[in-house]
């Protein structure tokens, strides 16, 4: 039986964006503590729940699959039988207002769309891109609370760290890179840097997720024997099982990804390639997280999602080399 504020909250994206969206719900928890947060988000994403106590329930909506009209039908007809008190959503699609105003839902918060959405939604929040993402998703709740959460927090506890020790996690969603989303360096560079980092005397650990088999067999390929190199892949069984890993070392190394926001929850301190995405709006503005770039004069540079949706063939904003990375570390 639930006695406070029922809220719908809904964020499509990957586990990426779940993350950046946790700081609006823990704000919304602490001005309404007694409520119940059902998340509606894609199935690729529902390991966010494992990470928090703040999302009471979730509800999976695969809206980029083959029946995604199908799909918005489901979650409007489950948000009328819940008969929730309020909706927050995520989401500049000029049909957000719409679905949320056809949930019968009373309170309906949004992003401003255009005429329509200042019609149908309780409040339509100017959408400012041009800031870090958990800022941007946390406008949504400014007209609800005055609480201000800045950055992702995960319930997973500090860990001790390990001494001397480097964590490399190398790999990127699979669907980024089937969609054209070359977002990091490739395997050979992955394999000298640990190298590299080896023989400056650091211990190393390599991690991955299922999408990164590939990568991580290139990449042992060229890994050099060591005792102070260990092979993590595969011992990760969770987001959680990440967290606690990240927390162990004492530097994090990873691509754009979702393991970066899990870091930054970590307060690990993490080094991250960067190439045709905007660390600006990607990573907080911290000392422990640190961009990683090529020294290219690319016009465009970010281009990826600014100005195309695909990266250009030439990566020119990829071309950093093992040792540029080493030199951050040692």
């Amino acid at each position: 039986m639930v006695n406070g504020k029922r809220i719908l909250a809904m964020n499509f994206g990957g586990i990426g964006d779940e993350i950046f969206f946790l700081p609006t719900l823990i704000s919304l928890k602490k001005e309404f503590p007694d409520s119940y947060i059902t998340l509606a988000l894609e199935p690729r994403s529902k390991s966010i729940k494992d990470l928090t106590d703040v999302i009471d329930d979730i509800f999976l909506v695969d809206v980029k699959g083959k029946n995604k009209y199908t799909e918005i039908l489901k979650l409007i007809l489950f948000a009328r039988r819940k008969n929730f008190d309020m909706v927050v959503s995520a989401g500049s699609n000029k049909f957000i207002s719409i679905i949320l105003w056809l949930t019968g839902i009373k309170e309906r918060y949004g992003y401003y769309s255009g005429k329509l959405s200042k019609i149908l939604l309780t409040e339509a929040v100017p959408l400012n891109k041009n800031q870090y993402a958990c800022a941007m998703y946390h406008d949504l709740v400014t007209p609800l609370t005055s609480y201000k959460t800045y950055l992702p927090e995960i319930n997973v506890p500090p860990q001790e760290k390990m001494p001397n020790t480097v964590l490399i996690h190398p790999g990127v969603s699979k669907l980024s890179v089937q969609k054209g989303m070359i977002k990091t360096v490739g395997a050979e560079i992955w394999g000298e840097t640990i190298n590299l980092l080896l023989k400056s005397g650091k211990r190393v650990l390599l991690a991955g997720g299922p999408d990164d088999k590939d990568c991580i067999e290139k990449i042992l390929k060229i890994v050099k024997d060591s005792d102070n190199f260990e092979n993590c892949y595969g011992k990760t069984k969770s987001l959680k099982d990440l967290a606690e890993l990240i927390g162990k070392a004492e530097i994090f190394i990873c691509s754009d990804s979702a393991p970066l926001h899990v870091a930054v929850a970590m307060k690990t301190k993490t080094f991250v390639i960067f190439g045709p995405t905007d660390d600006k709006k990607l990573i907080p503005q911290s000392d422990l997280v640190i961009p990683v770039k090529a020294s290219d004069s690319c016009p465009l540079k970010p281009c990826l999602w600014e100005r195309r949706k695909t990266t250009c063939k030439s990566l020119d904003c990829l071309k950093i080399s093992a040792q540029d990375i080493a030199n951050k570390i040692i």
